[in-house]
């Protein structure tokens, strides 16, 4: 056993076959993290983030998504 206590909080269907998987990981020493787990295929990457990271990674892509949407109402 790793110590570890998991929640998954959402699975995503991607693009191409591709599976997102996030989870809330609990550690005995009291840290959390956020899993994103992207499976393409085969191959499965695993990314361990803190908070901060989280919110800066989710707050670029809100804004990327903005960009895009944006961009498209305009064509």
């Amino acid at each position: 056993m790793t110590g570890e206590t998991k929640e998954r909080l959402e699975t995503l269907a991607a693009p191409y076959g591709r599976e997102v998987r996030l989870d809330d990981v609990r550690f005995e020493s009291g840290m959390r993290l956020l899993r994103v787990t992207i499976r393409e295929g085969m191959r499965i990457t695993v990314l361990d983030i803190d908070p901060a990271t989280a919110l800066s990674w989710g707050n670029a892509m809100t804004q990327w998504v903005a960009r895009v949407t944006s961009s498209e109402e305009k064509a």
